[in-house]
């Protein structure tokens, strides 16, 4: 709610792109990296004083830490790319199921590399962060194959290791990045040059919710893939598009600007997005095999795609940049 307002607030004042751009790092991407940093904190202190995998205190403090990565992620950009710390912290999809091989080889090896952070962060991203963890709190076979003590210290270790990458994106943010995004001049030529990486930003996040979220666990009407929606195993899919919809939609806004008719736009579109969701009962896309919910799921995801094509017909024009290509667009 803090960041809508501070939207609407910024929305109200026009201001130079790169007292934009400021506002937008100081009032919403910092405090996202700031909260991440701390919510991994606390599961680290938590998973240390109880790595049970039915622990309700365990499992809340890995929903809160995860909750802010989901925030957060949208800024997939600059510290979140520096030694590949967003897939350290979020490798998925995981198309090839690498992340319960690498669990299952770590458990039956019992590697005891694993207690120390360092020589854990250098073992394959598919066996760190947020999905990697989740296998060992929900899934009914990785929660239980191999000795007690171990996946223990190996739930510690991705905690730790959860908490230990999220301080190094906020401090880098915080000491290095949040000055390029206020005054171009290394890494961004021009103001513009800066609204486009935070257009790019929205436009990408949207198609994540799109393409990923809502598009993998529909696959096709003769081959629906709902075994394909992220965060199932924790009944964590819908909630994860939410999430999205809630830390998008202030960006959009302040994009936005002075522009009145495109904010009155945005804001119907988000909340028809938002309403369509909340309202889907479908917490890991199950409906997706079934024809009744599978429509009500390509309802959502309609709404998300009329919302993309709001940001790339009228935002971008509104602010003459282009989102341009990223990693998701293929060659």
């Amino acid at each position: 709610m803090r960041a809508l307002a501070f939207a609407l607030a910024v929305a109200a004042a026009p201001a130079a792109a790169s007292d934009l751009s400021s506002a937008i790092t100081d009032q919403l991407i910092l405090p996202a990296f700031q909260t991440l940093a701390e919510e991994a904190q606390a599961l680290a202190e938590t998973a240390k004083a109880d790595c049970n995998p039915q622990s309700g205190s365990l499992r809340a403090a890995y929903g809160a830490a995860f909750d802010a990565w989901i925030a957060a992620s949208p800024y997939r950009f600059g510290p979140t790319e520096t030694d590949s710390r967003a897939f350290a912290l979020a490798f998925w999809p995981d198309s090839r199921s690498k992340t319960p091989k690498a669990l299952a080889s770590l458990i039956r090896s019992e590697d005891p590399g694993i207690s120390d952070p360092a020589q854990f962060a250098s073992h394959s991203i598919a066996a760190r962060g947020f999905y990697a963890l989740e296998y060992l709190l929900y899934d009914p076979q990785l929660s239980s194959t191999g000795s007690a003590g171990y996946r223990c210290a190996l739930t510690r270790a991705i905690s730790a290791d959860i908490a230990a990458t999220s301080a190094a994106i906020s401090r880098d943010w915080t000491e290095n990045y949040a000055a390029e995004m206020r005054r171009p001049a290394g890494r961004y030529q021009s103001e513009n040059e800066i609204t486009q990486q935070l257009l790019k930003v929205l436009s990408t996040g949207l198609q994540v919710l799109d393409d990923m979220r809502l598009g993998r666990p529909l696959g096709t009407y003769d081959r629906p893939r709902p075994a394909r929606a992220e965060a199932r195993r924790s009944g964590r899919s819908l909630r994860h598009v939410l999430l999205s919809l809630n830390a998008l939609e202030p960006l959009a806004l302040a994009l936005a600007g002075p522009h009145a008719d495109l904010q009155t736009k945005i804001t119907a579109g988000f909340s028809k997005a938002r309403k369509t969701a909340e309202t889907l009962d479908d917490p890991v896309f199950a409906g997706a095999a079934d024809p009744a919910g599978r429509f009500r799921i390509e309802s959502l995801q309609q709404e998300i795609k009329d919302l993309r094509a709001l940001v790339a017909g009228e935002l971008g024009p509104a602010l003459g940049v282009e989102a341009g290509f990223n990693s998701l667009d293929g060659d």
